[in-house]
């Protein structure tokens, strides 16, 4: 890890992707850092050779469009709305000399539409705040991470929504959600017209209840689940084998997430 400090801005920290020592990623304390769920999402995503275009929404600082570069060579788009998570993301990118593969633009996914033509792209990939916002939603004191973490800039229906507007017939929404909201999340994709191709559930450890799952949904098909085996982070030990995979750790690394 390399600190830097800026005059009169606040702290950055530049780290290593987790085990992909030529892939940097720039953060600030302040703000939501990558995490888990990108990381298991951006594996998650099986883009093809056919595969052009991909879109990010809310992407942050970027972790997913840099974790995807390592997979295709597909032009990647990545969007937020926040400002200075736009800019972290931008200088990521530059930092990793992929600007010709990665574009970062500052856009509200309400209004995305209106800056792209309809059915353009291949795959979208989302990231989505977690939690439902109500007045008495118990929230971060640090306003980047609010919206990141609760729907109080976009709603799960308007991304949705919005996937199925930007992707072609049969392109596929990835997403990472709670599992909790399964049942909405389902009902959800079956309201704008997607087919649930792919599912895993994620869990902390065996003997313990599954709080992630990712999704594979499908445009306009009526694509037949595959319910992919379940995926355990943890076992007594540390790290899961299929996560050290995932993370790029050898057997000698840490088990310590950024």
């Amino acid at each position: 890890m390399i600190q830097m400090v800026t005059k009169n801005k606040p702290e950055e920290v530049i780290h290593e992707l987790l085990g992909y020592e030529h892939l940097k990623i720039i953060q600030r304390p302040d703000m939501f850092n990558f995490s888990l769920d990108s990381t298991l999402l951006a594996d998650f995503v099986n883009p093809l050779t056919k595969t052009k275009r991909i879109i990010d929404l809310g992407t942050g600082n970027a972790p997913i469009p840099l974790f995807l570069s390592l997979k295709t060579q597909a032009h990647i788009t990545a969007v937020d709305i926040q400002k200075e998570a736009v800019d972290l993301a931008k200088r990521s990118v530059e930092l990793n000399n992929l600007s010709d593969q990665i574009d970062v633009r500052q856009l509200d996914i309400n209004q995305i539409h209106q800056s792209f033509e309809n059915s353009v792209f291949d795959i979208v990939t989302c990231n989505p705040p977690f939690f439902k916002y109500k007045e008495s939603s118990h929230i971060n004191e640090s306003t980047f991470k609010t919206i990141a973490r609760h729907e109080v800039k976009v709603t799960l229906d308007t991304i949705v929504f919005e996937a199925k507007r930007l992707l072609k017939t049969k392109g596929s929404l990835y997403m990472v959600h709670r599992t909790k909201r399964l049942l909405e999340i389902l009902n959800t994709l079956s309201k704008h017209q997607f087919g649930i191709k792919r599912m895993r559930f994620v869990y902390p450890k065996e003997g313990k209840e599954s709080n992630m799952v990712l999704i594979e949904a499908v445009s306009n098909s009526n694509a037949e689940l595959s319910l992919l085996e379940p995926l355990y982070v943890h076992n007594d030990t540390g790290y899961t084998e299929e996560i050290k995979r995932i993370f790029n750790f050898g057997n000698e690394a840490s088990n310590e997430t950024t």
